[in-house]
């Protein structure tokens, strides 16, 4: 299955986290599969990254993440490891048709420091070709009238995007969202916030039901595709406690009178009100997702953390149909290791990526010919490869991307 709503059409990274070097080409739905610890969560990271970057002081978002000793790759030896790069190529269509790349190039210092090196942007909005190149200390532009004053420190796009030819690559960026929902984020008494977007964990989940209340057919939708998976589920509503905030969740089920052996009476309907407190685990994080999707800002591109956790096999296929559902009209990257999440028919080699950590390094793959033609075929579907351990990559050292060699800077027009 392909969905022709793919935004996000490659990732560049360079010497990110645990990976030395990776060229990502999109699908929508794209599953990165591999074993814990393969670093499946680096790739969510590098867009969270750069999402951040759009709407926060570049220090801070190395601090949020750890400090860049963190960020950038370690190589295992005592001397400091080159540059590390993040190159994406972009298709935003939101209010007409964005297409183009962006990229940067950032230098560690002693003491926790950093500069960038090099930062660029091309863009082409309704026939207009816009761009801007920055190498240290100078910036060259086509747009006119345009002399950004430049600090080593800090990335010039966001502060480009003021400008009507790169505010389309700024807001496509800054909609990336990457959730890992925490059902105890989810329990927890919540401060209330405008509820326009939903944190990575689920902890203002309360907020942004209460902002989605407005629209009564997205609440609806929701509830009905709660209702899937966790059956009986009517409607779910943020409620007050104090200034806090917490969540109510309403059960109706139908009881049929009259004694065995006559005819039954009209069925009668009974409902229950239950606390968050009472909900599973799988019941709050399938909320939480469901929220990722719907809330009231619509994300360029929504990552899911391992969205098989605590939910029980049977709903998965539900959890499935979601997703597929959704990435008609968002862009959804999924990390997995579960074999009943990917057990679909309509999941082709193009959705799959493989993750797997050898020697101080990840490697993100397509699959090899072997596991494409066992998909093609219908031999075996993706959850069974992945159960047989049989769904293989391509041969690394024959589709390894060599740092030194990858040029992110070329000067490709869209």
């Amino acid at each position: 299955m392909r969905s022709e709503f793919v935004p996000i059409r490659k990732l560049w990274l360079k010497r990110f986290r645990s990976i030395l070097a990776a060229r990502l080409g999109f699908e929508n739905p794209l599953f990165l599969v591999g074993k814990n610890g393969a670093g499946k969560s680096n790739v969510l990271k590098a867009l969270e990254f750069l999402s951040e970057c759009m709407t926060t002081p570049l220090g801070a978002v190395f601090n949020n993440q750890g400090g860049i000793e963190a960020v950038r790759h370690r190589s295992g030896t005592k001397s400091r490891p080159p540059n590390m790069a993040v190159r994406v190529d972009f298709d935003f269509r939101n209010g007409g048709r964005s297409a183009g790349w962006y990229a940067f190039e950032i230098r560690a210092k002693e003491g926790y420091e950093f500069d960038v090196v090099r930062e660029k942007c091309v863009v082409q909005t309704g026939g207009q070709l816009s761009w801007f190149d920055r190498f240290h200390g100078s910036v060259t532009t086509s747009v006119p009238s345009i002399e950004p004053a430049v600090n080593p420190q800090a990335l010039l796009l966001p502060l480009m995007g003021g400008t009507a030819q790169f505010a389309p690559v700024t807001r496509g960026l800054s909609g990336i969202r990457v959730f890992s929902i925490q059902p105890k984020a989810i329990l927890e008494l919540q401060d209330p916030d405008s509820g326009s977007i939903l944190k990575a964990d689920g902890s203002n989940l309360a907020s942004v039901l209460k902002s989605l209340s407005k629209d009564e057919e997205k609440m609806e939708r929701l509830c009905e595709l709660l209702c899937t998976v966790v059956p009986g589920t009517a409607t779910v509503r943020p409620i007050k406690h104090g200034k806090k905030l917490s969540l109510e969740f309403r059960q109706e089920w139908s009881e049929n009178g009259g004694p065995r052996g006559k005819s039954r009476r009209a069925a009668s309907k009974r409902t229950v009100a239950h606390g968050a407190f009472s909900m599973s685990d799988g019941t709050l994080r399938t909320l939480g997702i469901l929220t990722a999707f719907l809330q009231p800002n619509r994300s360029t591109l929504v990552g899911l953390e391992e969205p098989e956790s605590t939910i029980h096999p049977e709903a998965l296929s539900s959890i499935l149909e979601m997703i597929r559902s959704f990435s008609r009209d968002t862009q959804v990257l999924v990390t997995t290791h579960s074999p009943e999440l990917l057990d679909a028919k309509w999941i082709e080699p193009e959705n799959l990526r493989v993750v797997s950590w050898d020697k101080g390094m990840t490697q993100v793959l397509p699959l090899g010919e072997a596991s494409v033609a066992a998909l093609r075929d219908h031999l075996m579907g993706a959850g069974e490869l992945l159960r047989s351990n049989a769904l293989h990559p391509v041969d690394f050292f024959a589709d390894a991307q060599d740092p030194n060699q990858m040029e992110l800077f070329a000067d490709a027009t869209p």
